[in-house]
């Protein structure tokens, strides 16, 4: 039986040995040689290499004990070539008994390693990235124990931070080892708020590094780590509880962080590192390191989101044993907050005039990071995967938030590009600018009222920049997101007052809380669901808690005071839920009048139509209401039974579809019929193309986020709507799944600005 050195002495000895051999001088080539030969006797191994990666991408061997010397520097593997490749590629250790035997494995004559069958490689790894492979061999075939790989992997950790400071090779010797990306890259997403914005990389909660690697007392180092752990969980479980809240994070998230929290596996893990001889943060990194490199090769989409999970719990424990407590960040001038994803406080808590662009490495179009990003006028794109990995924090990047593209360190004439785009920018919004107090009349006379969407206070200041006629949707539920209790009858009361005030004599519509589905706060209790989407949510959710909603409603009724009220009830299943909810109003309203309360001098009650259910019953629901609000987000994704936040299935369907459009001009018809006052506060509406096809459909009052104002009024004016009523007749009689080319051809034919 083979006696392992290394398991008698411990890293923690061999760690000081390779300090000992780097601080001793000389050449730096002898030095590398030295530290492969201390790896090889300490573990027993009869060849220890060191593999780095080129700028090329290539793996060459830089140092080795036990294969020929002439290969050092010679020996170099293609990307994905041979086993060190393969480790590479998988960012995981390979541990075979009889390497030559093995599928992967790549025959270099010159290296001399036919007598070797034990093989041992682990990824050096740096924020998550491969920077190169150490790798040790034996003659005997056998499979290296469960402690011995982590003994290199600790070993492995520790040489990814020595090379990557210069304390084994100067910068000049490094040549084009690629320690961290520095090549320009474009990286393909999803655009989820319109917009151009060039800046620098500021990474959300960036890791703290460990300064410190080696811990001088093992024994302190395991009772900081297990003070951390448990006040780590303690945050945890109060947020859950509600004791305290943590903002924009949902109880799926959490529920998640208290998961991985108290996993047994987790805290294993971060103890047996500890042990090994790193500190508590030290400890942390190597083991986010390695579920960073396993987890992003997973094929389960479950598991990579769950990445995102583990991200924010090392990011949190770090802050905890370096003493700090999560919060408000600054930033620099001209920055661009790269994330892998984001909640809306979140993106609330950092400067939003030094903010220029947002970089998503998940998400979607309807998270609402997304959303509070529109509100904002902030650039943002997401769903750019391996973002994080593929950027520095100070890296020069443009955020394309037209065509849904990121450029990490851009070249000179790619940013002059970028710079040329958004002065034509400029100059539209300067058109739309001039179009601001311009009535939205199309050329055959018909007025088309445009909304602006809210649900800050900080977009009223939009209504004057746009000239929006209004709020056409208030999202109430944005203030209980934002806030680490429930708010207040007074706090909401409030609110509604400076919404109102700010309108002036512009109406505001409020939709009453729409919380549920993936807005679970983390103040009110929730049983989790099998299906939130479609389960305990919005409406529902007020009516099986009144008291909830009741409050909302006497804040309102408060806040309004002699104004006209204008409300209006989310996803409504069916008349009967409708039915109920305006009973509450009229409750309320006879609730402020007994008590010589103001009441406002109008009230609205409307519902949004978001289930397809209530299609199909609009002759009982419209003599019933005031108004109607088509939410084209929640109705297209239950149409066509696809969430619109998974983008697996979110392009499966175009809202320029005959389906959709029937469905839309059935809800029209109907309306027009009845005389009940109707528009359209969907994402749709704020898109020129899809807004010249629902004002062809004969909707004649929108309501977007306040950038899509100005391009649709653009649209509007230049749009002669008894032309496109007539041609949009052939286009929904298509058999096509989308008939958006048919769409633009017809708006290229009548010269609409869409």
């Amino acid at each position: 039986m083979i006696e392992r050195g290394l398991a008698v002495r411990g890293p923690r000895s061999l760690l000081r040995q390779i300090r000992e051999a780097l601080a001793g001088g000389g050449p730096a080539q002898g030095r590398l040689d030295k530290v492969v030969q201390i790896i090889a006797v300490s573990m027993v191994a009869e060849v220890c290499s060191l593999y780095l990666r080129r700028a090329s991408s290539d793996m060459e061997l830089f140092a080795t004990e036990g294969l020929k010397p002439e290969a050092v520097h010679v020996t170099r593997l293609k990307p994905g070539e041979g086993l060190v490749g393969e480790i590479m590629r998988l960012g995981r250790p390979i541990n075979l008994s009889e390497a030559p035997a093995h599928p992967s494995f790549s025959y270099h004559p010159e290296t001399g390693e036919d007598p070797y069958h034990a093989f041992l490689g682990v990824p050096l790894l740096r924020g998550g990235r491969s920077i190169g492979v150490l790798v040790v061999q034996n003659r005997t075939a056998r499979i290296y124990e469960e402690d011995e790989v982590e003994d290199v992997q600790t070993i492995a950790m520790v040489l990814a931070e020595m090379v990557a400071s210069g304390e084994i090779l100067a910068a000049a010797e490094l040549k084009d080892v690629e320690l961290a990306p520095h090549r320009p890259e474009r990286l393909k997403g999803m655009k989820f708020a319109e917009g151009l914005a060039i800046g620098v990389a500021v990474l959300h909660e960036t890791p703290v590094a460990p300064e410190k690697l080696l811990a001088d007392d093992a024994s302190e180092e395991a009772l900081r780590l297990a003070r951390a752990l448990q006040l780590l969980r303690q945050q945890i479980d109060e947020m859950l509880a509600g004791s305290h809240g943590l903002v924009g994070q949902t109880f799926e998230v959490l529920e998640a962080y208290r998961m991985f929290a108290h996993d047994r596996g987790w805290n294993r893990s971060l103890e047996e590192a500890v042990r090994s001889g790193l500190t508590a943060e030290a400890a942390v990194e190597r083991v986010r390191s390695e579920q960073r490199a396993r987890m992003s090769q997973a094929r389960d989409p479950y598991l990579r989101e769950r990445l995102h999970d583990l991200e924010d719990l090392a990011d949190r424990l770090l802050r905890i044993l370096a003493g700090e407590t999560p919060g408000a960040r600054e930033l620099p001038e001209g920055a661009v907050l790269i994330a892998r994803n984001l909640g809306p406080a979140d993106l609330l808590e950092y400067d939003r005039t030094k903010l220029r662009g947002l970089l998503l490495e998940e998400g979607s179009s309807a998270s609402h990071a997304s959303i509070v990003a529109r509100a904002l006028g902030i650039p943002c794109v997401g769903r750019l995967m391996g973002l994080r990995d593929r950027v520095n924090s100070g890296d020069p990047v443009i955020v394309d938030g037209e065509i849904g593209e990121a450029l990490l360190r851009p070249r000179t004439d790619m940013i002059e590009a970028v710079q040329a785009r958004a002065a034509v920018r400029d100059q539209r919004r300067a058109e739309f600018d001039r179009l601001r107090d311009t009535p939205a009349f199309t050329r055959d006379g018909t007025k088309i009222t445009l909304l602006m969407n809210a649900g800050l206070a900080v977009d009223m200041e939009n209504l004057e920049v746009t000239g929006a006629e209004g709020i056409g949707l208030f999202r109430t539920e944005f203030q209980f997101m934002v806030a680490e209790e429930l708010p207040r009858l007074d706090a909401q009361t409030a609110l509604y007052e400076r919404v109102m005030e700010a309108a002036g004599d512009r109406p505001v519509t409020f939709r009453t809380l729409d919380l549920g589905g993936d807005k679970v706060l983390p103040y009110l209790q929730a049983e989790r669901e099998d299906n939130p989407a479609l389960g305990w949510r919005a409406v529902r959710m007020g009516l099986d808690r009144p008291a909830l909603l009741r409050m909302q409603l006497r804040a309102l009724i408060a806040a309004a005071k002699g104004r006209e009220l204008r409300v209006m009830f989310p996803l409504v299943a069916t008349v009967e839920e409708f039915r109920a909810a305006r009973a509450l109003v009229d409750k309320e309203i006879a609730w402020a009048q007994r008590r010589g309360r103001p009441i406002p001098a109008k009230v609205r009650v409307g519902v949004m139509i978001e289930t397809p259910a209530l299609i199909w019953h609009l002759d009982a629901l419209l003599p019933m209401t005031d108004f109607i609000s088509v939410g084209t987000n929640d109705l297209m994704q239950y149409l066509f039974a696809a969430d619109r936040g998974n983008p697996r299935v979110s392009d499966r369907y175009d809202l320029l579809s005959p389906p959709a459009l029937r469905a839309l001009k059935t809800i029209g018809d109907a309306c027009a019929d009845t005389g009940t006052p109707v528009s359209v506060c969907g994402e749709m509406a704020g898109r020129p193309l899809e807004a010249f096809a629902l004002v062809s459909l004969g909707f004649t009052r929108l309501s977007m986020p306040p950038a899509g104002v100005g391009p649709v009024k653009a649209m509007v004016l230049s749009l002669d709507g008894g032309a496109a009523r007539r041609g949009f007749t052939s286009v929904l009689k298509s058999a096509a799944g989308s008939v958006r080319n048919e769409i633009e051809t017809l708006a290229r034919k009548l010269n609409v600005a869409v």
